[in-house]
């Protein structure tokens, strides 16, 4: 064990331009051990060794977000670590646009599976922990990832906002049902475009035609999260949209 004091989990993790895995260096910089969950190991390594080299400490966790044993053995891992878990993510997410016609059932459920039942699934096994350790973590939240999809369904995103939707109102309850024993459930709804590798790589002509400063910059959405992480319990945010000055809402 390193010298850090708590835990951080960030779940979804992906490239390193990407925002789980700033998200994860964030927390490597204030001194938390991370654990950096994903389904691709190459990935998660990637940004383990990463923080590693930074002089952060991190662990990769493997886990498939839809499947409980897979969480439920993540989740054991990092209570074994010893240290309390401070600060927990919930970034896994999936997206396609997509004619309402032309979506299957298949999608349409595997959508919902990562999107809210993931959420669901790491909630379970994460407020348990949380509540056990609520005495010896300086602070603890527990954040999750929301989308334009949270707020509003938009012609071709029904499949995506359905889960969006449902994520936001389980996180709603959360936070009201935990807030009150010292869990910070929050909820940051990302209003437009991220300007990382996912979408460069698939929609770099959309990207390109939204200007300067006209996509989030993922070191602003990561500024945004650990304001809502740091803030006093006499006046925390449950839910907090960030969208570009550009951005039509």
């Amino acid at each position: 064990m390193s010298d850090t004091k708590t835990n951080a989990v960030i779940f979804g993790v992906g490239p390193r331009q990407g925002l789980g895995a700033e998200l994860c260096h964030r927390a490597a910089r204030r001194g938390m051990h991370v654990f950096v969950n994903g389904r691709t190991a190459e990935k998660i390594e990637a940004v383990a060794a990463d923080i590693i080299k930074a002089g952060g400490s991190a662990t990769p966790l493997l886990a498939d977000v839809t499947d409980e044993a897979a969480v439920n053995k993540a989740i054991a891992a990092i209570e074994a670590d010893g240290r309390p878990l401070e600060l927990a993510i919930y970034n896994a997410g999936n997206n396609r646009p997509e004619k309402f016609l032309d979506v299957t059932a298949e999608v349409f459920e595997d959508m919902w599976r990562v999107i809210c039942f993931g959420g669901f699934l790491v909630s379970l096994a994460i407020v348990p922990l949380m509540l056990k350790q609520t005495d010896s973590a300086p602070r603890q939240s527990f954040l999750f990832t929301g989308a334009s999809g949270s707020l509003r369904g938009k012609a071709n995103f029904a499949a995506f906002a359905a889960g969006k939707g449902a994520l936001r109102m389980m996180v709603q309850s959360l936070a009201r049902e935990f807030n009150p024993q010292g869990i910070h459930v929050g909820h940051v709804v990302i209003d437009g475009a991220i300007n990382g590798d996912k979408v460069r790589q698939n929609f770099g002509a959309y990207l390109d035609s939204k200007g300067e400063d006209g996509a989030l910059e993922i070191s602003a959405i990561a500024d945004a999260f650990f304001m809502m992480h740091e803030q006093h319990r006499s006046a925390w945010t449950q839910e907090l949209d960030l969208r570009p000055f550009k951005e039509e809402f």
